[in-house]
């Protein structure tokens, strides 16, 4: 028995078809790796503060940075009013007294810059552009630097616009104010860095949350606790040395040795230049630390 196959004329008609709906090749500029460079760190330092995201992501680090605000302007409405011949605080001791709310910022938005990218793997998608592991890091660092920058600097403003109200002497204001924008900056970094490598070592938000709290106010707790001991010990020597093993105490002891801020530490003394130096240097240290951790990081999980 034998199978007819069909004549050709008699199957289906081919409808297969080819249309030219207008795509063309990009003749454009090429803006390259600074470009991306600088829009990711756009787009991160306006995400420190919500901007750019849900009206619920901007009330934490709004109502932070009010925070770290207020008490400025209460010194500045006293010091007007009262007609005061002096703030009656430092610059460089502003942040100090308000870490607490450094830190909880930290907390909030270093896991924000970071785990997301790693939790939802969009990493590799970065590197899959014109843009290098080493962009990617420099922008996030840069950026969440530039963001505790702007929440620790933003009082000492407040205050020094204040105290020209106030007809204090310019020159003498504007020497502390230099003082104090230095020190923020040094603080910016340091905690910056860190609160990135601690944030960078989970995708899990809450775990990264807790790790900077832990790593900076725990730490600053213990060393308060052992500089006390040590005091009440008769055992000053070693309050300065205590002081390297804090992210705070650090930046303490280097306003205190260079930066001619007064002493948080409890034997009232402080680092001098020579142990200052030493300070210097383990700040620098932890810095390039930090941004050299992140390298290898991201060096494994952009693969």
């Amino acid at each position: 028995m034998s199978t007819q196959l069909p004549h050709p004329s008699q199957a289906a008609p081919d409808t297969t078809q080819i249309h030219n709906i207008g795509y063309r090749s990009y003749d454009g500029p090429r803006l390259g790796r600074a470009y991306a460079r600088r829009s990711l760190f756009s787009q991160s330092l306006r995400g420190a503060y919500g901007l750019g995201r849900s009206a619920k992501s901007k009330v934490l680090p709004m109502l932070l940075f009010a925070v770290m605000c207020v008490p400025a302007l209460i010194i500045v409405a006293v010091a007007v009013v009262g007609k005061q011949s002096k703030l009656s605080i430092e610059y460089t001791e502003y942040a100090i007294y308000l870490q607490v709310v450094i830190s909880i910022y930290l907390a909030s938005q270093a896991p924000q810059s970071v785990s997301r990218d790693l939790r939802f793997r969009t990493v590799p998608l970065y590197f899959s552009r014109p843009i290098e592991h080493a962009d990617y890091v420099l922008a996030k660092f840069g950026a969440m630097a530039s963001a505790l920058f702007v929440l620790t600097a933003s009082p000492l403003l407040i205050l020094w616009i204040g105290s020209l109200l106030a007809k204090m002497d310019f020159a003498e204001q504007t020497a502390m104010l230099g003082q104090g924008l230095v020190s923020v900056a040094l603080l910016s970094l340091l905690f910056g860095g860190i609160g990135l490598v601690m944030a960078a070592l989970t995708p899990r938000r809450g775990f990264g949350v807790a790790a900077v709290i832990a790593v900076l106010t725990v730490s600053y707790g213990a060393v308060s606790t052992l500089m006390g001991i040590a005091y009440a010990t008769e055992n000053e020597g070693a309050i300065q040395w205590l002081g390297l093993f804090s992210p705070m105490t650090l930046i303490t002891g280097v306003q205190t040795a260079f930066l001619g801020a007064p002493s948080a530490f409890p034997d009232g003394g402080g680092p001098g230049a020579g142990v200052g130096v030493i300070y210097v240097l383990v700040v620098l240290a932890l810095i390039a630390g930090s941004y050299g951790i992140l390298m290898r990081r991201y060096r494994k999980v952009g693969l």
